[in-house]
């Protein structure tokens, strides 16, 4: 049995030629893939049978991709999610982690690419930045009123566990193990995600801004993940002035 044959995807695209498709090819993977039309019945799939990971489109009849991350989100449930779309602008991808996706994959694609980005979704998860850090798993990190906690992978702000995404996480525990050292979006990108695939600048700004709403008093003023205009990012634990 390979390492994947216990992973279970669940795929919600209403185009049935690529649902066949992407099935087929994922159980010959060693992925047990279950997949629907729509978004109807995933809160009850979700607490039957809960998956690894979820492929979303994002255009869909009845409640759209986004809606679907979105509320998952809110809810606290941070279950990994990556976000397909017929649609490939930039400006489409950047909405998509807004709202909490893991990843974005625009069609058409190649289902080895899809393969690469599921399989580096779930290694992020189960080891999220590993190249990231010099902070083992039974260590945390302490800043203002945060803990980061590497092992539990959650973040306390006073004891209360706050809702983080695998990716957000991932960032967040480079930040940790970089304090006070200013990082291009490159080596964020490098050091929290592994060169999987290549990257847009955007897609960490997103993330950064999503963190910043999570540990900032006023993002807009942020003292802990500051900018470091013209490079990239510098995290400063005690919020001072760098």
């Amino acid at each position: 049995m390979t390492a994947s044959a216990s992973k279970k995807i669940l795929l919600i695209d209403d185009d049935p030629r690529l649902r066949e498709l992407v099935q087929r090819y994922l159980n010959e993977q060693g992925f047990s893939v279950d997949a629907f039309e729509d978004a109807s019945r995933l809160e009850a799939r979700l607490q039957r049978n809960r998956p690894q990971l979820v492929l979303l489109d994002l255009m869909m009849p009845g409640e759209d991709g986004l809606s679907v991350c979105r509320r998952l989100r809110a809810m606290g449930d941070n279950i990994p999610i990556i976000m397909l779309t017929a649609r490939g602008d930039d400006i489409d991808r950047i909405i998509g982690l807004e709202m909490g996706a893991d990843d974005y994959l625009p069609k058409p694609f190649n289902p080895r690419e899809l393969l690469a980005r599921i399989n580096a979704v779930l290694r992020r998860q189960k080891e999220p930045s590993a190249l990231a850090a010099p902070l083992t798993e039974g260590e945390h990190f302490d800043f203002g009123p945060f803990r980061l906690e590497i092992a539990n992978r959650r973040l306390l702000r006073e004891g209360v566990s706050l809702p983080l995404t695998n990716a957000e996480f991932a960032l967040l525990r480079v930040f940790a193990g970089h304090p006070r050292a200013p990082l291009s979006r490159e080596r964020l990108m490098e050091l929290a995600r592994g060169r999987e695939h290549e990257a847009f600048d955007r897609s960490i700004d997103v993330q950064v801004s999503r963190l910043r709403k999570l540990i900032e008093d006023n993002s807009g003023e942020p003292r802990y993940l500051q900018t470091v205009w013209g490079f990239g990012y510098v995290f400063v634990p005690d919020g001072s002035e760098r």
